[in-house]
């Protein structure tokens, strides 16, 4: 199961880079730079990129602490000059790993698109917490998206609860366990619909089997954009194609119909592009009452 092994990757990498951390704080600092170097990088784009959220949220602040603990512990530890020194093939590879995961850690902030044009919206959904399980400014950290044309700046949404967690266990084949199921989803600006469909059947996790083109869906062209909602219950959606919406009217529910293994709200916005299909125009960086939200964040909604 992907899901358990991606949380397993997490955890084990995380516990590899507080040993990283704490075998040099037992060597003199001139035989293991590289160590504490390969150990706080990896620390560092775990605790942005790791699968925390299928376990906890609060999990990654954990380790956040840990690394901070063990980086303040590292004066204390023993600096006797018993140890030889790392071949000359390890340092490099450390420093090359270390190097090339500050680069990951910086693009997760700056992404590889450059700066995106941008469209402010109402968040879509309404009373709770949601994560940002997939999403960001391109690569590396919206990768699933960014293979798929025109999603760059697509955005996955699950809801999480007061232990941050996104569902009752950390797999479930029953719907109903994912704490986003049947949300309601709400008009993100005033539009006409252009595209409302809804008898597509959900999916039980992890099956996804009728793939891209059998999402329940809405498609909705607003002043400055079009808003594509994907993944909705089916015989959710309240709205018809040609109607006119207000911002904050509902649109339908979260389900997990079509290429989706568990439900969860799929969003992406583009341009308004004279003769382009909606799909095909430049896509659009989501700002929600302003703020854009990154891979693994969290948006409170009261």
């Amino acid at each position: 199961m992907i899901i358990w092994s991606l949380l397993s990757i997490t955890l084990a990498l995380a516990l590899f880079s507080l040993y990283l951390l704490y075998r040099a704080g037992h060597r003199p600092l001139a035989r293991s730079y590289t160590i504490l170097l390969l150990g706080l990088s990896l620390g560092v784009f775990l605790y942005l990129y790791g699968t925390w959220v299928y376990l906890s949220v609060y999990t990654k602040y954990v380790f956040g602490v840990l690394l901070m603990v063990m980086l303040i512990m590292l004066p204390f530890g023993r600096k006797k000059d018993t140890t030889s020194r790392l071949p000359v093939w390890k340092r490099n590879a450390n420093l090359l790993l270390s190097g090339l995961l500050l680069m990951i850690t910086a693009l997760y902030f700056t992404g590889t698109t450059g700066t995106p044009h941008t469209v402010n919206l109402a968040f879509p959904l309404k009373s709770g917490r949601y994560f940002v399980l997939q999403g960001g400014k391109g690569l590396p950290t919206n990768v699933f998206h960014f293979s798929l044309r025109g999603a760059i700046y697509a955005m996955d949404i699950v809801k999480i609860d007061d232990r941050g967690t996104r569902g009752a266990s950390v797999f479930s084949h029953k719907l109903s366990d994912y704490w986003i199921f049947n949300d309601t989803v709400y008009a993100p600006c005033d539009g006409i619909v252009r595209r409302a469909y809804g008898d597509n059947p959900d999916n039980i996790p992890p099956a996804m089997d009728r793939g891209p083109k059998n999402t329940n869906q809405v498609l909705l062209e607003g002043a400055d954009c079009y808003f594509f909602a994907g993944h909705l219950k089916r015989h959710s959606v309240v709205v018809h194609e040609g109607q006119h919406v207000k911002q904050g009217e509902a649109l339908g529910c979260v389900g997990n119909s079509g290429f989706s293994t568990e439900p969860h709200l799929h969003i992406q916005a583009h341009e308004k592009k004279a003769g382009v299909p909606w799909y095909q125009a430049p896509p659009l960086y989501m700002l929600f009452n302003g703020k854009g939200y990154l891979l693994n964040e969290v948006i409170s909604v009261r």
